[in-house]
């Protein structure tokens, strides 16, 4: 497997964790998941970029999916379907992987921790996001 891979994982797991806890930092919390996990310098280095842009363009990044969540707000969603598709939305944010990647990326994570019927939903709501955003023609 990928360091990527597995650092997307990595982050997955901190953003999934977060979102049950509520009231901590996520960047604690990512540490504390991750030091449990003995997730080595270059899975954290990648999980961490991912982490802190949830952390700075969080709010930004639900608005954002939000919008395209059709009938569905966020707070609705299983939290390993809203912490994947956070996740999602930030590296795309970030800009150096293709929307393609990411989004094949998330669907296989979301297939892993979640279900097939997870993986549907966030595969289309990455489809829409990405558009929106002109990440994808």
């Amino acid at each position: 497997m990928r360091i990527e891979t597995r650092a997307r994982a990595r982050a997955l797991q901190a953003l999934y964790a977060w979102d049950l806890r509520g009231n901590e930092s996520l960047e604690k919390v990512a540490a504390r998941v991750w030091d449990d996990l003995a997730v080595g310098p270059e899975e954290r280095k990648i999980a961490g970029l991912l982490v802190r842009r949830v952390v700075s363009d969080g709010a930004a990044l639900d608005t954002s999916l939000s919008e395209v969540t059709e009938n569905w707000r966020l707070e609705r969603l299983g939290a390993v379907e809203r912490s994947v598709l956070r996740l999602a939305a930030a590296e795309l944010a970030i800009g150096e992987t293709p929307a393609r990647v990411v989004i094949q990326e998330a669907v296989r994570l979301a297939e892993r921790y979640g279900s097939s019927e997870s993986a549907k939903f966030v595969n289309g709501v990455l489809d829409a996001y990405a558009r929106r955003a002109g990440s994808l023609s």
